[in-house]
C-alpha cells in the first residue's frame, strides 16, 4: 500500500542531494517532485527531461532491498504485464530510476458506469497475466508460519495498542482457533503468483493498459489472495452484489484459461471469504503499527471499510462464530468509541 506523505526537499535531506548527485551524470540537475511514498520506507519522485518523465525510487539499502523489485518487474514483463522499464540501479545506495507509467491511478479514475468495463477488460486479462504465465519460482511462499505472523498482528496492534483491549486466556485461545483455521483454508488452495497488493491505487491508467505497480513483495501463495485484495480493497468498497458477480465473472474466466480454481463457485466463493478474513484482519493490525510505530494515524480512517467486511462474512459460517463474538461484544463498540489514535 502506498502513502501520500511529505516530503523533505531541505538541504538536511542527505539522501534527496546523493539522489541528484546520482542523477546528474546523465540528466544533469533535475527538479524532483513528489510522486508518492509507500507505507515502508520507500519513496518515490518525478522529474522531466527531454520531453519524457522519469520515476526515481529512493530505497534505503538498511530498510529496504531493491532487488526483489527489479525481480519481479523481470517477472511481470516476461509474462505480458505493463511494469516499469528498470532503467537504471544502484542496489549499494538503493536507488532505481524506471520509466514513468504515469500519475493517474485507477482509484480516482473509477465510477459507476466504468468499472465494469475496467474490471472485466482490463483487470481480468492482467489477472490472467499474472495466474498463467509469470513465474513464481523461488519466490518467498506464503506458507503457515507467514500466515500466521500477519494475523497476530490484529491482537497486537488494533486490539492491545488501538483498542487496549487485552483478550483474556479464552477469548486468546479462541482466536488462535479461528487463525489456524484461517490459515489451514488459505493452504489447502493452489499456489500461483500473488502480487499481494494488486488494488485500484497500484493499477495505472496507461498504455497498454493497466500498467501495474507495488509488485514487489510479490510471494507463491492461495490462488484466491489477488482477487480478494482487488475487490474488498482498502480504499474504495462496491456493492456485495456487484462484489459477488465480478468475483463469479474472475472464477469462470480462470477456469476457462486452466487456473488451478475449484470446480464449483461455492467452493471459491469460501475460499474468497476466508481468505479476505485473514487479510482484512491482517491489515487493521497493519494500519494500526503504521499510526502508532510510524507516525502515520490517517491508514486507521479506513479500519472501519475492514470492519465491514469482517461481518459481512462471518455470519455465513457458524465454525467461526467465536470470531463474530468478539467482533460484536468488543471490537465493534471500541471501535466506534475511536480507539486512542492520535
Amino acid at each position: 500500500m502506498t502513502d501520500s506523505s511529505e516530503h523533505s526537499n531541505s538541504a538536511g535531506d542527505r539522501r534527496l542531494t546523493a539522489l541528484r548527485e546520482w542523477l546528474r551524470p546523465r540528466f544533469g540537475d533535475v527538479d524532483l517532485l513528489p510522486a508518492s511514498a509507500d507505507a515502508s520506507f520507500r519513496r518515490y519522485f518525478r522529474f522531466h527531461h527531454d520531453g519524457d518523465s522519469f520515476i526515481v525510487m529512493d530505497a534505503p539499502p538498511g530498510q529496504e532491498d531493491s532487488r526483489p523489485f527489479v525481480d519481479i518487474a523481470g517477472r511481470l514483463a516476461a509474462a505480458g504485464v505493463h511494469v516499469p522499464d528498470i532503467l537504471a540501479t544502484d542496489f549499494d545506495q538503493g536507488f532505481l530510476l524506471l520509466s514513468d507509467l504515469g500519475d493517474s491511478a485507477y482509484l480516482q479514475a473509477l465510477n459507476e458506469s466504468n468499472a465494469a468495463p475496467a474490471v472485466r477488460r482490463r483487470y481480468f486479462r492482467r489477472f490472467s497475466q499474472c495466474r498463467t504465465a509469470a513465474d513464481d519460482r523461488g519466490l518467498p511462499i506464503y506458507d503457515h508460519e507467514r500466515l500466521m505472523q500477519e494475523l497476530r498482528l490484529f491482537p497486537e496492534w488494533y486490539l492491545r495498542r488501538h483498542l487496549q483491549i487485552e483478550p483474556d486466556s479464552d477469548e486468546a485461545a479462541l482466536l488462535n482457533e479461528m487463525f489456524a483455521l484461517l490459515v489451514e483454508r488459505a493452504l489447502q488452495q493452489p499456489r500461483v503468483f500473488v502480487h499481494r497488493d494488486y488494488m485500484p491505487r497500484n493499477l495505472m491508467v496507461s498504455c497498454p493498459n493497466p500498467g501495474v505497480l507495488d509488485f514487489q513483495d510479490a510471494v507463491s501463495g492461495p490462488i484466491s489472495y489477488d482477487p480478494v485484495c482487488l475487490f474488498r480493497d482498502a480504499f474504495i468498497s462496491w456493492p456485495q452484489p456487484r462484489v459477488t458477480e465480478w468475483l463469479r465473472d474472475y472464477w469462470l474466466r480462470a477456469r476457462d484459461r486452466g487456473l488451478p480454481v475449484p470446480p464449483a463457485w461455492e467452493d471459491f466463493q469460501v475460499d474468497l471469504d476466508w481468505m479476505g478474513l485473514q487479510r482484512h484482519l491482517k491489515v487493521l493490525g497493519i494500519f494500526a503499527r503504521i499510526c502508532y510505530r510510524d507516525g502515520k494515524p490517517h491508514y486507521l480512517e479506513d479500519a472501519p471499510r475492514f470492519i465491514g467486511y469482517i461481518m459481512e462474512v462471518l455470519p455465513h459460517y457458524p465454525q467461526l462464530a467465536p470470531l463474530r463474538h468478539l467482533f460484536e461484544q468488543r471490537v465493534l463498540p471500541a471501535t466506534a468509541a475511536g480507539g486512542v489514535a492520535g
